[in-house]
């Protein structure tokens, strides 16, 4: 196995670990996964880390025409949003259909209480939800994660790397924090002494 590395290594192009990332990223056009690229140029992970973070930040303080995104553990090359009108106007592309109102009020509660069962999101929502999951999946933004250990061992849904780029997320830390309800405020105003 190290005879095929030092073969590898030997025939790996000349140039800076930066270009070749760039190089791969490009070509790809497609989120890749940290792992495979470390993999693929034959890098330590933690040498392929500082790479991203110096490119990110050469893009960002440059202002490129295109930067470079984490969503969870894949990058992907991707266009600055800065630039989006200019690229509209000259490709007027066609509008990718939105997400209707049940679909995204289905996204939330699997994005903040993953993992989440039909049960569980239909419980809050009021309503089934059998469509919306079913969309949400095949668009790739939710997936299944396991079975709850419970009575019918329902099926667990949670996000997906596509669901953090779709809404330009770096992790689900991001996410905005949810607004408190009434009885939360009360009991929060209680604590104080309010």
């Amino acid at each position: 196995m190290s005879d095929i590395r030092e073969e590898l290594k030997e025939e790996m192009p000349q140039g800076t670990l930066k270009g070749r990332i760039e190089a791969v990223l490009y070509v790809s056009g497609e989120p890749i996964l940290a792992a495979d690229l470390a993999r693929a140029l034959n890098v330590p992970q933690k040498e392929l880390d500082n790479a991203l973070t110096e490119l990110r930040d050469e893009y960002d303080y440059q202002q490129r025409g295109f930067c470079l995104r984490i969503f969870g553990s894949h990058i992907q090359l991707t266009t600055r949003p800065l630039y989006a009108a200019d690229i509209v106007r000259l490709l007027q592309p066609v509008q990718r259909q939105s997400l209707s109102q049940a679909m995204m009020e289905t996204l939330a509660i699997v994005a903040y209480r993953q993992p989440v069962t039909k049960a569980e999101i239909e419980a809050v929502r009021g309503v089934k939800c059998d469509y919306s999951v079913q969309v949400l999946t095949q668009k790739g933004l939710i997936r299944e994660m396991g079975r709850k250990d419970a009575l019918g061992r329902p099926i667990l849904y949670g996000t997906t790397d596509d669901f953090l780029r779709h809404f330009g997320l770096s992790s689900l830390e991001e996410l905005p924090p949810l607004p408190k309800s009434g009885e939360e405020e009360d009991a929060e105003a209680e604590e104080l002494g309010v």
